[in-house]
Parts: C-alpha cells; sequence; structure tokens
C-alpha cells in the first residue's frame, strides 16, 4: 500500500452521499485508488479518482467521462466491474469491484515462469474478457501483468479497460509509460489507432512472458524496445523453456506477430485456438497406447505354407503361456490386495495409539506438523460454513481418543474443514422475466440475501424484475444482499389541473381530454342566479386548478341547473 500523505483531501469524504473514502490503496499515473465503503450496499468498493492536475484539464475530464460511461457498459467474470461513475466539480471517479487478489505481474515475479497449464487457464479468461470488451466496441490499449488481478481461486480479473487511452495526454515519462512499452503493439508504437488486434498483440507478450519467464524484447531505452516490436523477431520459447507444446508456442507467436494481417484478427479467433488446444491436450493425456504382445503375422499368402503352420503353432503355445502367466499375475496381485487390507493386519500387531483431536485447528498447520508426520494420513473434506475461519477443522474420522493400530502405511485420517466466507457467482436473471418472488427465491437458493428497490418501466410489467444491483455475473461472498429492481410500471406524469369554473360540461371535458385526465362523475346542483347565463356551467371540481395530479385522474364536477318552478294552487 502507498505512504498515505497525512492532509489527503479525500478520506473520509462521502460521495453521492453513499460512498465514503476509507483509505488509499494505490496510485498509478493517471489517477489514485481509493477503498470505499458503499453505505447503500454496506459493501467495501474501490473508488478511482481523476488525478487533480488531470481534473484541471478540460479536455482530460471530457475524455475520462466518456470512457467512464463506455467501460461501465461491461459486465463478464473476468473483467473488474465498474459499477458507477461521476463527476463533481473537483473530481472526476469510477466505482469498482474491489479485488481480493494480487496482479499478476506479482505472480509471476514471485514463482518466475509458468507451467504451460497455467499459462493456458490464464489466457484463456483475457481472451474472454478481451472479447467481451471488444463486441462492446472498447479496446483496452494497455493489456501488462500489471492491469490484470489474480483471485485466489485462479480466476482472472483484468483492470484499468479504457482508461490507457488518457496516457497520451501525460507530459514526460513514467515508470507506468516506460513499464507498457515492453507490451506496445507495433502499430502504436508508430503513433497508429490501437484497435482490437493491439490489445491481442499484448496479450501475446503477457502470454510468452508467462511461458518463459522472460520478456520476448528489453533494451536500455523505451524507444529501443520499442524498434524491436516493430521489427517483431523474438526468441522461440522452446528455446528458453523446452517443456512448451509447440501448439501454445503458435498461438503465443502469431497473436505477438509484427504483421497485422498475420496476427490473430480477433480474440474469439484467437479464443477458439486456446480452446481447441486445451481440448487436445486433455483427450491426449485421456488416451491409452496399448502395445500388443504377439506381433501381428502377416497375411497366409506372404510365406510358405510350411513356414505358416509352424509359426501359428509357436504363436498358440504364446498364446496360451501368455494366458498362464497372466493368471498367475492376477492371483499375485489379488493377494497383495488382500494383504494390504486385510490379511497383513491379522498376522501384524501394531503399535496402539490415540487419535488426538484436531477440531478447532487449522488444517495446514496440522497436515505440515511434524510431529504427525509417518503416522496420520490426511485427507480433507471441504463443509461450507461461514462462521469459521477458512481451514478451520470442524470435524474428523475417527473421532478423537479412538484407538488404532499403527501399521507401516499410517493411519487414515478425513478431516472436514470450513470453507470460510465463500464467493458465488449471482444467477442470471434476465430482465422482465421473473416476478419478484421467483427472483427472490433464486438467489436464496444461491445463498444470497435479498432486498427490493422499486423503479418505474415503461417496458417491463408491474412486479416483475428489471435488473439486479450487483449485476448477474458477478461474484459476491455467500450472505451479501443482492438488491432487486422491481417495475413499479410505466412512470406516471404529472398534470397541472385545469380550471374548469364557468365552463360547460362539453368544454369541460375537451379540457380534461387535452390534459390527459378523465371526466368522472357530473352531477347537477339547482341554483338561483340573476343572469341565466350562469346556469348549466361548472361551479365546482373535485381538484382545484394548478394542483400538480396522477395523469388518468378522474375528477369530479358540478354543474348550475335552475331550479324547478314551483306549482301555484288553484283559487
Amino acid at each position: 500500500m502507498d505512504n498515505l500523505p497525512e492532509n489527503d483531501k479525500y478520506i473520509g469524504r462521502i460521495l453521492d452521499g453513499r460512498y465514503e473514502i476509507l483509505e488509499r490503496i494505490g496510485s498509478g499515473g493517471m489517477s489514485v485508488v481509493y477503498k470505499a465503503l458503499c453505505h447503500r450496499l454496506n459493501r467495501y468498493d474501490a473508488i478511482k479518482i481523476l488525478r487533480d492536475d488531470l481534473s484541471a484539464d478540460g479536455e482530460s475530464r471530457e475524455r475520462f467521462q466518456a470512457e467512464s460511461q463506455a467501460i461501465a457498459m461491461l459486465s463478464h467474470p473476468n473483467i473488474v466491474s465498474v459499477y458507477d461513475v461521476g463527476h463533481l466539480d473537483d473530481m472526476e471517479y469510477i466505482v469498482m469491484e474491489l479485488v481480493d487478489g494480487i496482479t499478476l505481474k506479482q505472480y509471476m515475479q514471485k514463482k518466475g515462469a509458468l507451467s504451460w497449464k497455467e499459462t493456458l487457464h490464464f489466457s484463456i479468461q483475457i481472451a474472454k474478457a478481451l472479447a467481451h470488451a471488444h463486441e462492446k466496441g472498447i479496446i483496452h490499449r494497455d493489456i501488462k501483468p500489471q492491469n490484470i488481478m489474480l483471485l485466489k481461486d485462479g480466476t482472472i480479473k483484468v483492470a484499468d479497460f479504457g482508461i490507457a487511452e488518457l496516457q497520451s495526454s501525460l507530459s514526460g515519462s513514467s515508470d507506468q509509460a516506460v513499464g507498457s512499452v515492453h507490451y506496445m503493439a507495433p502499430e502504436q508504437a508508430k503513433g497508429a489507432v490501437a484497435d482490437a488486434r493491439s490489445d491481442i498483440y499484448s496479450l501475446g507478450v503477457v502470454m510468452y512472458e508467462m511461458l518463459t519467464g522472460a520478456l520476448p524484447y528489453t533494451g536500455d531505452t523505451p524507444e529501443e524496445i520499442a524498434i524491436k516490436h516493430i521489427n517483431g523477431n523474438p526468441v522461440s520459447p522452446h528455446e528458453l523453456a523446452e517443456d512448451v507444446p509447440v501448439k501454445l508456442e503458435e498461438i503465443t507467436l502469431r497473436a505477438m506477430s509484427s504483421d497485422l494481417q498475420s496476427r490473430y484478427q480477433s480474440a474469439d479467433e484467437m479464443l477458439a485456438d486456446l480452446e481447441e488446444f486445451r481440448k487436445d491436450q486433455a483427450a491426449a493425456e485421456a488416451r491409452l497406447t496399448i502395445a500388443p504382445d504377439v506381433a501381428p503375422i502377416r497375411e497366409r499368402g506372404g510365406m510358405p505354407r510350411e513356414q505358416y503352420k509352424q509359426r501359428k503353432k509357436r504363436s498358440r503355445k504364446v498364446t496360451i503361456l501368455s494366458g498362464v502367466f497372466g493368471v498367475l499375475l492376477l492371483i499375485i496381485g489379488l493377494f497383495a490386495f488382500l494383504w494390504s487390507f486385510w490379511l497383513k493386519g491379522l498376522f501384524t500387531e501394531g503399535e496402539q495409539i490415540k487419535v488426538p483431536s484436531f477440531v478447532g485447528q487449522n488444517c495446514e498447520d496440522v497436515m505440515n506438523d511434524q510431529q504427525y508426520k509417518g503416522i496420520y494420513n490426511f485427507t480433507v473434506k471441504i463443509q461450507i460454513d461461514q462462521d469459521h475461519e477458512q481451514n478451520t477443522i470442524l470435524g474428523q474420522s475417527p473421532e478423537a481418543g479412538k484407538e488404532m493400530s499403527l501399521v507401516d502405511e499410517g493411519i487414515n485420517v478425513e478431516l472436514t474443514i470450513s470453507s470460510g466466507y465463500t464467493s458465488v457467482q449471482i444467477p442470471d436473471i434476465p430482465s422482465g422475466r421473473y416476478t419478484e418472488a421467483e427472483a427472490t427465491a433464486i438467489l436464496e437458493e444461491s445463498g444470497f440475501k435479498v432486498a427490493e428497490e422499486q423503479i418505474a418501466s415503461d417496458t417491463i410489467k408491474e412486479g416483475y424484475v428489471v435488473s439486479t444491483s450487483p449485476a448477474s455475473g458477478e461474484t459476491l461472498d455467500v450472505g451479501s444482499t443482492v438488491y432487486l429492481m422491481v417495475s413499479s410500471g410505466p412512470e406516471v406524469k404529472k398534470i397541472a389541473m385545469p380550471n374548469l369554473i364557468g365552463r360547460t360540461e362539453a368544454d369541460a371535458r375537451a379540457k380534461l381530454t387535452l390534459s390527459n385526465l378523465h371526466l368522472g362523475n357530473v352531477s347537477y346542483v339547482e341554483k338561483d342566479y340573476d343572469d341565466d347565463s350562469m346556469y348549466g356551467v361548472v361551479i365546482w371540481q373535485s381538484v382545484d386548478a394548478d394542483i400538480q395530479v396522477d395523469e388518468g385522474t378522474e375528477i369530479y364536477i358540478q354543474i348550475s341547473a335552475k331550479p324547478a318552478a314551483t306549482p301555484t294552487s288553484a283559487g
């Protein structure tokens, strides 16, 4: 973590009334990253704030806003999620998923060259992320191990989509710019506009580094490295790491071809080759090669008749002997099995020891404890449990205190351990498909808590789910709250009530229709007026003029009427 200046003006600040900035967790050439608490969702997020000197530049702010809105559209398990974007008078910021992991660069610095299987596993995830982004028209422009996060479960998360374009507005050089040149596509080095194939080139360089533990091009200056990228003649990966499969090397070198037309033209095309290679490798490992015991005899016409008879007789003998030999091997193998698992115990008396209690201890500590080496053979069963820390032993078999006979192979003990907080992917809940109750059942079955928020929708039927927050496909700890955005139907517009007093019934009806209101009950009230023009007009309306009412509201009115004539008595 970076050293935090005491006078950091953002610490303690609450953005948009919900994001409380807690601490500074990183910085780069363009921005500073903070850990923040979202009070609305009770969740920790990462907030990236545009550097102060760039915020002062109107063009940088506009580009940052445009890029922020674009990357907010991305939603993929292998891309760091962007939850929100915003800008205030003095700052631009992006609210992102807070990833619990390390960068791929840190992982490689720790391990050196990775196995081809790890390289393949990571590369497929990165290619999937790029394919999703490219489909949305977003180019990363700065794919490198420093921008790729690695979670504890091996999941890859690509970060900083779109923001790298702002590098061109920076003056001078920085460590970040120098670091990027090692992965820069030739067309970028020439100053041309980057496209999807530029990201593919950078992925190829990352694969090269994973496979070999070395960069394909190095030099004393960024310019020297850029020229090597343009000329394009890297050392073959298998010369640096002999176990690199030929096909995976071909994929890597094609991805980082300096010739645009020779390179993969899309991330989907590269992903297809990676997936095909993975399937081929799985099939090869599963395939068994069985060598025949006896070489096949040529067709009868291929040798003299007598020679054929002799060969056939020898073959029959070999077959009989092979069968007898096979039966003997089977008997020996069966005896060895029975001896190991049953008979040996009848004829040998092992040392009797009591199994200790392992419950409550850390599984790794127990399995690495030297006092248990050679005595116990531990196997592990994971139980979903969030009340204990991960790897805490919850149970054991045999139970503590049981006396067991110690034999050469040791005592088998099964440990049941806690999973700790388990991350689960939010299930797919398409907009408009499920009612609130149906979506709640799906989410609760996956281990989430559910809360509801009503939002207006012109397209989704009332009572049906519009979206979830966080979105489907994102990963949260079991027990976290997922918010359902439930349609309350079309947004109701407010209408200023027109003045109907003095209008005829027909005029009043027409006026209400023009205002998208409805005429309800009409009653007639007898009144005494000296002026006949006062009869037959509205003298009362259920809602006073200029009051705001919902569109479609029913309005009642009263119409003035002449009193009925009083009959006179006959004299």
